[in-house]
């Protein structure tokens, strides 16, 4: 039998998780044939990914007409499910959370995308899901905001594990390890054991392209002095980017200052590449996987990419080569007048906003929904 290339991975050092959930995934036994068949070691979710499964599906209807029926509001019916489908995910991977001492079997849920810039409000949320789910190994996504960076801190000091999602720039990535380890030293001030705190930095890649790209077209229809270098630089802006965030990545988890931290029990924070679907039809489809493999990282990839990269990946230890090339690239960005803190800044409100659209169309429908069966009148979820 051909070898499975995703379970390869994990020799190399990286764990694939699923971008994805869906209630029969879990209740019909395809997400355990993933994880004993590719390896898989982990799931996300984020607000389109639920409202794609509950609204394009009719996975839940009964759910939704009993519980609407019984007077529940939008609000009330998309956290039960979202909690009966994060936990039945979480206790599908809970023996391998306890086989790897819980560096992997994890499955995230994130907080209202409306709260990207309440630091309080994701912290009272994120205590509230964090206590609902009832998981050790579940993760509470928190945009890498301004504002989420001391919700990141205090979760963290208060021993909740966090996902750090909608992160695109280095120094915001440092900002978000910076965070980590505060919380980890007030947890270990506390006096509180730091073994089973669990964090990962979740940097989204392919969106960065997908912005950069079509600034780089415009330069070479220009022509001029610098077409031969946006030409070089096109389609590998996000992996030189990735790349330097791991080169930050060991030298902030190499550094005395978390040795200490580690020496008491403490967990580095992985970087995980998210994002990783190709959005530009002419790169190829595995293009964030194969490019991005190293030690103690994770990659969160959909469904298609998954299947793709089990059928055709070729597995190799890649992200530590060609540093030169990618200093190089980033080096060019100024010179193309490219300002790539800016860029990241309209990627992560541009994030936010994506995500804000599916969760209020969800709560929308649902709402709807509860109406009409409030008035006795009958529709269709869809």
């Amino acid at each position: 039998m051909k070898n499975n290339s995703l379970k390869q991975l994990e020799t190399l050092g990286q764990s694939i998780w699923l971008d994805y959930i869906r209630r029969d995934l879990i209740t019909g036994g395809g997400l355990r044939r993933m994880i004993e068949e590719d390896g898989l070691r982990g799931l996300t979710s984020n607000p389109s990914i639920f409202e794609k499964a509950i609204l394009e599906s009719h996975v839940y209807d009964e759910d939704i007409r009993s519980m609407t029926l019984g007077g529940k509001g939008a609000k009330d019916v998309y956290e039960t499910i979202i909690r009966s489908d994060v936990q039945g995910a979480a206790d599908e991977f809970r023996a391998m959370y306890e086989s790897s001492d819980g560096k992997n079997g994890y499955v995230s849920l994130e907080v209202n995308p409306h709260l990207a810039h309440d630091t309080n409000g994701t912290i009272e949320e994120a205590r509230r899901f964090w206590g609902l789910l009832d998981r050790p190994n579940v993760f509470i996504k928190i945009p890498a905001t301004l504002e989420g960076l001391p919700a990141i801190q205090q979760l963290i000091s208060e021993g909740i594990n966090v996902n750090v999602t909608l992160l695109f720039g280095l120094s915001r990535y440092r900002q978000v390890a910076e965070a980590y380890l505060c919380g980890i030293e007030e947890l270990a001030a506390k006096g509180k054991p730091l073994k089973h705190v669990a964090s990962v930095a979740s940097f989204f890649v392919s969106r960065i392209d997908a912005l950069v790209d079509p600034m780089l077209d415009n330069i070479i229809m220009q022509g001029g002095k610098n077409e031969d270098i946006a030409r070089k630089v096109r389609g590998q802006v996000a992996v030189a980017s990735a790349k330097t965030a791991y080169r930050s990545y060991k030298n902030i988890f190499g550094s005395t200052r978390f040795t200490a931290l580690a020496g008491q029990g403490a967990r580095v924070q992985r970087l995980l590449w998210a994002s990783t679907g190709t959005k530009n039809p002419d790169y190829s489809y595995v293009k964030y996987i194969e490019s991005l493999i190293g030690p103690e990282t994770v990659n969160t990839v959909p469904v298609e990419t998954l299947e793709h990269y089990r059928e055709h990946g070729v597995p190799k230890s890649s992200l530590e080569q060609e540093l030169k090339e990618a200093r190089w690239v980033m080096a060019r960005l100024p010179e193309l007048d490219i300002n790539i803190d800016n860029v990241t800044r309209q990627l992560e409100d541009e994030g936010i906003e994506k995500f804000k659209k599916p969760f209020d169309k969800l709560m929308g429908t649902l709402g709807h929904k509860a109406m009409l069966h409030g008035t006795g009148e009958q529709s269709d979820v869809h």
